[in-house]
């Protein structure tokens, strides 16, 4: 198990940069300096559905699974986020407050976008950790959780569309960061997404010749379905 410590920083590497001594934005405080996990009582297990769609590889529906558990007075949390192939793999927390769920899709994300671009990871995580203090659009709307409407709150970025090297990923610049939290589910998220392109039927250079393959399409959803136990 790796220490909290080095999981702080890699929650760091996204949170907090050269400008760390300005002022916190609101989409940092929602997504950074929030204790997600102060209402849950544990032992209590949340699951969160993925979904893949995708134009550029076949896309896949999986799990990811957060078990939380009490260590001598204090909060522990073990993340499986995905599994086989594609899982990703994210150090325990020994002592938790933010979900680490946020972690593992962010970190799965920059993962994907090193994958098919041939970017540099650090430099991923710099475009999203400086659009997120600088240029997020926060909002409220309401969701639907376990047939509830609630209230939430919504933080959307696009990292790469003011990006001084966009001709390196011009097929990701207009991708679109979506982060929907409500204090009224566990765990205080209740959908993560990122989403690149429009749903269209899939075509190659070989299968038509002289037509341009098309714009990448790719749409990764994770929505809270259940906690276990019960939350009171």
């Amino acid at each position: 198990m790796m220490c909290r410590l080095a999981v702080f920083a890699m929650l760091a590497a996204l949170a907090v940069g050269p400008a760390a001594a300005q002022q916190i934005s609101s989409a940092e405080t929602l997504l950074f300096e929030t204790d997600h996990l102060a209402r849950l009582k544990a032992p209590a297990t949340l699951v969160y559905a993925f979904r893949k769609d995708s134009n550029v590889e076949p896309g896949f529906s999986d799990e990811v699974r957060l078990d939380l558990a009490e260590v001598k007075g204090k909060l522990s949390a073990t993340l499986h986020f995905l599994s086989g192939e594609h899982r990703q793999d994210i150090p325990a927390l020994e002592e938790a407050h933010g979900n680490p769920v946020l972690l593992g899709f962010l970190e799965h994300d920059i993962a994907e976008m090193k994958r098919l671009t041939g970017g540099s990871t650090s430099y991923f995580r710099k475009r999203i950790r400086m659009a997120l203090a600088e240029s997020a659009q926060v909002g409220r709307q309401q969701i639907v959780y376990q047939g509830r409407t609630l209230d939430a709150q919504v933080v959307r970025i696009q990292p790469y569309l003011n990006d001084p090297m966009h001709a390196r990923f011009e097929k990701y610049v207009h991708k679109m960061y979506t982060f929907v939290l409500s204090e009224q589910v566990p765990g205080g998220l209740y959908q993560l997404r990122t989403s690149v392109g429009k749903p269209e039927p899939v075509r190659t250079a070989a299968s038509m010749p002289g037509v341009p393959a098309p714009v990448p399409m790719i749409d990764e959803t994770l929505t809270l379905i259940s906690v276990t136990p019960k939350q009171p």
